[in-house]
C-alpha cells in the first residue's frame, strides 16, 4: 500500500513523524512544506486524527517560541479533540522538555525581577531597548504607567528616539503610554512634539514624511487628543484622591497587565474653551502668526515660542552686540523689555530674557487677575510696602471675557527710571517718614546689646579694636563687586547682578508683583544651534549627580535644563549668580585667586574657606565629567564662576567623538590650570590633596553604576547623525574610561596621572591663546 502523505504549514518544518509517532528534530525535506510519511500497515492512521496531531504540535511550537509553555492549555485541547492524554515530561525526557523547562525557569526569574521593588525606570528602559521578545516589550510598555511621571519624563528623549528609529514592536509598546500622557497634559504634548521633530530630522526627507515619528507628531499637534470632558460617558467619574501627587489629577494603577486609569480634569481639559484664551494679534504683538492654522489646544504656547525664535534669527543679521541688544529691547513687548540682553557669541545671537509668571494649578482654568493701575504702583513703592490687600479685585473664572484676558497681557510699563516712578507728594511723604524712622533708630542705636548686658550684669564688656576692624572688613568683603558696562559684552552687568536683587527690583515695578504666586523666570533663547547634544549631556550630568548623592560623595555639579524645540533651536536654563572666567578677568583685571580674595575676604575668613571648598568640590566633579564625556572647547568663556565659589562648565557642543573642527587639538583629560591650583592652595596644599581624593571617590562611585550612564548614551546613538556619535568606537571608548578592570590602588595611580597630565598640558595653554587671538576670550 502506498504511503499516506499529509502536508502542513511551514511552521512544522523542523518536525517529522517517524513510524513510531515520536517527534525528533530533523532538517526539512522541502523548502515549502514538510511531508509526514507513514508506511503501509494493517492499521492505517485516520487523516483527521493526523491533522489534529499536527495542529497540536503547531500549538506547542508556538508556545515554545513565546517562552510561555502552558501544559494545561495543551491538555484541554487534546480533551476537546478526543485524543488520549499525553505522556508527562518526567516519563519521556527529551531535548524539547529540557528546553521548555529552561525557558519556563528563565521566564519565571524575569517575571520575579519585573515585579520586585528593585525594578525601576532605568531597568525598564534598558530591557525595552535590549530585549527582542515582543511579550517583554509589551509588558514594559504597560509597566510605564505604574512609574511616577517625573521619573519617566527624564527618559523621554530615549523613549521617543526608540519610537522613531527602532522596530515596530518597540514603537507599539511605547505608543499607548505616549498617547495617554499627551491626552492629559499640554506640557507633555509640546515636549513630545518638539523632540519627535528633532529626532526625525536625522532621517532622509522622503522617509521622514511618512515615518512613524512624523505621524505621531501630527497627531499630537492636532485636536484629536483633546481629553474628554467630565460629562463624557467614556471617562470614569470618581473624585480625585486627596493623596494624588498632582493637584486635580488622580490616577489609579491596577495590575500591570491591565491599564485602568481614573483621572479628573487635567491641565488640558479647558484648552479649547474659546479663541480668547490664547494670545492674539495686537498692536504690541504684531508678529504672532495667523491663528487659524494652529490647533486651538497648543496654539498660544507655540505662537509665543515661535515669536521668540524669530527674534533670535533677526538679531543674528546685525553686526555688533550693542545693536543686537537695542533691537532685542525694541522687539520684546510681552515681558519686561529692559531686562533682556544678548549673550556672547561670534556668529549667533543667543539672548536671555526674564519673564514674569503667576504659578497656578492649571493655567487653562485659573483666572487671570487684572493689572494694578500705574498710580497704585507708585503709591505702593513710595510706602515701601506692596501689601495691596483687597484693593485689587481678582477676576472670576466664569465671568472673565476674552477682552479681559487679552487686556491682561498688554505691555507692562517699566519703572526702572526713578524720576518717572516717583510723584512729588510721594517724595515729601517719604522724607517725613524717613526722618521719624531715623530719629527713633538713632535713639535705639545708642545702646548695643553688649552695653545692655553690661548694665544688667554691672560688669564691663571689652571689645578689642582689632576685632572691630576685622568684623568691619569681613562685612565689606561680603559685599559683591559690580561690573562696569561693556558695549562688547553687554551681558556682564546683567549676569553679575545678584538674582535676589533683580527679583526685588522687577517685582516692585510689576503690575502683578503684589500677588503671592508671582515668580520671575529667566531663559536663554538660542537659534541656529542643535541642542540635542546639550540635552544628552544634561541627562548624563543628572545621572552622575544622582549617583554621587546616593554614594555620599561630596562632588558638586550644576546640570541646567535644556528644551529642544527642533534640530536647530531651543531654550536653556541660565545659571544664576554666575559669570564666566573671561568676564572675571576682563572686568577685574585680577588673577583668579586675587578675585576670590576680593569677593570672599582673606585666607583665614570663613567666607573664603567656604568658597575654596566649593571650588574644589565643583572642580573635581567637572574634571570627572570632562574626562568621561571627553568635553572639548574648554576656553574661559565656557567656564562660569558663581557667587559661592563653584565653577560650572557650560556649552557641551563638543563631547565624546567630536571636537572643534574635528582636529582633536585639546589632548588633556580636563582643564586644570595653574590658577585653579593656586585657589586650592598650591600643589602641597590640603585642598589640592582633597581634590584628588574626591576625583578617586567619584570615579569609584560612577563605575559601580556604569550601566545607567551607558544606556543613556547608547540609546540616543540609535539612528542619530549627531557629531558626538561619529565613528564606531564611541560607546566602547566611554565604557573603557570607567576602567572596570582596575583595582582601587590602580585607579589612584590613574587619577594622579590624569591630574598631572592635565596640569602640565601644553595644548590647554595653546588653545586659550588661540581663543584670545581669534575671539578675544581672556
Amino acid at each position: 500500500m502506498a504511503d499516506a502523505k499529509v502536508s502542513v504549514s511551514p511552521a512544522l518544518q523542523p518536525l517529522r513523524c517517524s513510524p513510531s509517532h515520536s517527534t525528533l528534530p530533523s532538517p526539512p525535506t522541502s523548502p515549502s512544506h514538510t511531508t509526514f510519511s507513514c508506511p503501509s500497515s494493517p492499521s492505517m492512521i485516520d487523516p483527521a486524527v493526523a491533522l489534529k496531531a499536527c495542529q497540536e504540535v503547531l500549538l506547542k511550537v508556538k508556545l515554545q517560541n513565546r517562552d510561555v509553555p502552558d501544559q494545561q492549555q495543551l491538555d484541554n485541547r487534546r480533551q476537546q479533540d478526543g485524543l488520549p492524554p499525553p505522556s508527562h515530561p518526567e516519563s519521556s525526557p527529551g531535548p524539547q522538555s529540557a528546553a521548555a523547562a529552561a525557558a519556563s525557569s528563565k521566564q519565571s526569574w524575569l517575571l520575579r525581577l519585573f515585579e520586585s521593588k528593585l525594578f525601576d525606570v532605568s531597568m525598564a528602559i534598558s530591557y525595552l531597548y535590549k530585549s527582542k521578545e515582543p511579550g517583554v516589550q509589551a509588558y514594559i510598555g504597560n509597566r510605564l504607567f505604574s512609574f511616577p511621571d517625573s521619573e519617566v519624563d527624564f527618559y523621554l528623549p530615549q523613549l521617543l528616539n526608540m519610537y522613531v528609529h527602532m522596530d515596530t514592536e518597540v514603537g507599539d509598546a511605547i505608543r499607548p503610554y505616549l498617547i495617554h500622557r499627551c491626552r492629559g497634559s499640554i506640557t507633555f504634548s509640546l515636549l513630545s512634539a518638539w523632540l519627535l521633530g528633532a529626532y526625525s530630522s536625522d532621517m532622509h526627507i522622503s522617509t521622514q514624511r511618512h515615518s512613524r515619528g512624523t505621524k505621531l507628531r501630527k497627531l499630537i499637534l492636532s485636536d484629536e487628543l483633546k481629553p474628554p470632558t467630565s460629562t463624557s460617558p467614556c471617562v470614569p467619574s470618581p473624585a480625585p484622591s486627596s493623596d494624588s501627587p498632582v493637584p486635580g489629577e488622580a490616577e489609579v494603577f491596577a495590575s500591570p497587565s491591565r491599564r485602568t486609569h481614573q483621572r479628573s480634569k487635567s491641565d488640558a481639559t479647558m484648552a479649547n474653551s474659546g479663541p480668547g484664551t490664547g494670545l492674539r494679534r495686537t498692536g504690541s504683538n504684531p508678529k504672532v502668526e495667523a491663528v487659524h492654522e494652529e490647533p486651538e489646544r497648543l496654539r498660544p504656547q507655540r505662537e509665543f515660542v515661535k515669536s521668540l525664535l524669530c527674534i533670535g534669527k533677526r538679531l543674528a543679521t546685525l553686526p555688533t552686540k550693542e545693536q543686537k541688544t537695542q533691537r532685542l529691547i525694541s522687539e520684546l513687548s510681552l515681558i519686561p523689555h529692559t531686562q533682556a540682553v544678548v549673550l556672547n557669541s561670534k556668529d549667533k545671537a543667543p539672548y536671555i530674557i526674564y519673564v514674569e509668571v503667576l504659578e497656578c494649578e492649571s493655567f487653562e482654568t485659573s483666572p487671570v487677575p487684572a493689572r494694578i493701575p500705574e498710580t497704585r504702583i507708585r503709591s505702593a513703592r513710595s510706602a515701601e510696602n506692596l501689601d495691596c490687600g483687597g484693593a485689587v479685585t481678582m477676576a472670576n473664572a466664569n465671568g472673565m471675557t476674552s477682552e479681559h484676558r487679552a487686556g491682561s497681557f498688554s505691555t507692562v510699563p517699566n519703572y526702572d527710571n526713578d524720576d518717572e516712578a516717583w510723584a512729588t507728594d510721594d517724595i515729601g511723604q517719604l522724607q517725613v517718614e524717613a526722618e521719624a524712622h531715623t530719629s527713633s533708630s538713632d535713639n535705639i542705636s545708642q545702646f548695643s546689646v553688649d552695653s545692655i548686658t553690661s548694665l544688667e550684669s554691672k560688669e564691663p564688656v571689652f571689645i578689642a579694636a582689632g576685632d572691630i576692624r576685622r568684623r568691619l572688613s569681613e562685612n565689606l568683603a561680603h559685599t559683591p563687586t559690580t561690573f562696569r558696562r561693556d558695549p562688547e559684552d553687554p551681558s556682564a552687568v546683567a549676569l553679575k547682578e545678584p538674582w535676589e536683587e533683580k527679583v526685588r527690583r522687577i517685582r516692585e515695578g510689576s503690575p502683578y508683583g503684589h500677588l503671592p504666586n508671582w515668580r520671575l523666570l529667566s531663559v536663554i533663547v538660542k537659534c541656529g544651534d542643535d541642542l540635542r547634544q546639550e540635552l544628552l549631556a544634561y541627562q548624563v550630568l543628572r545621572q552622575l549627580q544622582s549617583i554621587w548623592q546616593q554614594e555620599r560623595v561630596p562632588l558638586w555639579i550644576k546640570p541646567y535644563k535644556i528644551l529642544v524645540m527642533s534640530s536647530d533651536s531651543g531654550m536653556i536654563e541660565p545659571v544664576l549668580n554666575a559669570v564666566s572666567l573671561h568676564q572675571v578677568r576682563k572686568q577685574s583685571q585680577l588673577s583668579l585667586l586675587d578675585y576670590f580674595l576680593q569677593e570672599h575676604g582673606s585666607f583665614t575668613t570663613e567666607a573664603f574657606l567656604t568658597a575654596q571648598r566649593n571650588f574644589v568640590q565643583s572642580c573635581a566633579g567637572y574634571s570627572l565629567i570632562c574626562y568621561l564625556l571627553q568635553v572639548k572647547d574648554r576656553h574661559n568663556g565656557n567656564i562660569l564662576l558663581d557667587s559661592e565659589g563653584h565653577i560650572i562648565h557650560i556649552d557641551f557642543g563638543f563631547i565624546l567623538s567630536s571636537s572643534p573642527r574635528n582636529l582633536g587639538f585639546e589632548t588633556s583629560a580636563f582643564k586644570l590650570t595653574s590658577e585653579f591650583v593656586d585657589v586650592m592652595g598650591g600643589l602641597d596644599g590640603d585642598m589640592f590633596i582633597y581634590y584628588k581624593m574626591l576625583m578617586l571617590q567619584g570615579l569609584i562611585a560612577a563605575r559601580k553604576h556604569m550601566e545607567k550612564v551607558l544606556q543613556i548614551v547608547e540609546i540616543m546613538q540609535q539612528g542619530s547623525h549627531l557629531p558626538c556619535f561619529h565613528g564606531s568606537s564611541t560607546i566602547r571608548g566611554l565604557k573603557e574610561r570607567f576602567h572596570m578592570s582596575l583595582t582601587e590602588e590602580q585607579l589612584q595611580l590613574l587619577v594622579e596621572q590624569l591630574v598631572d597630565g592635565s596640569m602640565r598640558s601644553i595644548t590647554t595653554k595653546l588653545y586659550d591663546s588661540f581663543q584670545y587671538v581669534t575671539n578675544g576670550i581672556m
